[in-house]
């Protein structure tokens, strides 16, 4: 136990680094943040729109920019948080390959990944809601900010799963951009009119949506919602550890790699 709790640590120091080294990443939570969620707040009109709170039940009616706001940080953090786990996946790879070869369990490394990606999404979480306060202040900001929690949790774990599935970082961008961008723009009210139809429940960031929107407006602790999102965030952390275990198994030896050594150890 004293060796595996050595490890963890050891790969959690690792893979923090490996965050801290992706510079856009970062200039992407500093600037494009506070810049989508001050220009959702400052150019879209104030019109009242219904908005459907499932866990009390009916429809509530909040200003149209500020659940814009509300929508647009939660579809930024899933991009930004998405896309630096895709990348610290993704470059990572042969290394993590390596300290499994050294002797470090797949199980330490794989809860690093997750540890990490905890520490990021509370991170960005805070911020944003730190940032989104410049602007209106929410009746609950720590379930509030629970809510942006949720969602950067689960997109990060999105972001872990495409690193098993696509190579590219461009690819891996453009992954995490269109699968936000459907799953958030549905649940904006301004954008989509049905956005508490029957299908909207079953997209992946619906809990956080809720969660937030909840906490903005409402003294209701949304529990319910809360479970739906952390139940996604699991089901992401499950996808994801398989596919850890995928990547860095222990590849067979190349045909070309047996004969070399064959022809070394038949030499005179």
């Amino acid at each position: 136990m004293k060796r595996w709790r050595a490890c963890f640590g050891t790969a959690v120091r690792f893979a923090l680094i490996e965050q801290g080294r992706n510079r856009l990443a970062l200039l992407m939570v500093l600037l494009f943040v506070p810049l989508w969620t001050t220009l959702a707040f400052v150019v879209v009109a104030r019109a009242p729109l219904r908005f459907h709170v499932r866990p009390v039940g009916r429809f509530v009616v909040m200003d149209g920019n500020v659940l814009t706001q509300i929508v647009g940080a939660l579809q930024a953090l899933a991009l930004v948080v998405a896309f630096m786990m895709f990348v610290a996946t993704a470059r990572s790879t042969v290394f993590d390959r390596r300290l499994v070869q050294a002797g470090f369990p797949r199980s330490c490394l794989a809860l690093a990944k997750y540890a990490s990606l905890v520490l990021v999404a509370a991170a960005v979480a805070v911020y944003a809601t730190a940032w989104m306060h410049l602007f209106w202040r929410p009746v609950q900001p720590v379930v509030f900010a629970a809510g942006m929690f949720i969602g950067a949790l689960v997109y990060g774990g999105i972001g872990i799963v495409l690193a098993a599935v696509v190579r590219s970082e461009l690819a891996g961008m453009f992954l995490a951009i269109m699968i936000s961008s459907i799953d958030l723009l549905l649940q904006n009210p301004l954008i989509n009119p049905q956005s508490d139809s029957a299908l909207v429940r079953c997209l992946p960031a619906h809990g956080a949506v809720q969660t937030a929107v909840t906490a903005a407006g409402l003294r209701v602790m949304p529990w319910s919602c809360l479970l739906l999102g952390f139940a996604w965030a699991l089901g992401m952390a499950v996808f994801g550890m398989a596919a850890f275990a995928v990547r860095t198994r222990a590849r067979p030896p190349s045909r070309a790699s047996v004969q070399g050594v064959e022809a070394t150890a038949t030499a005179p």
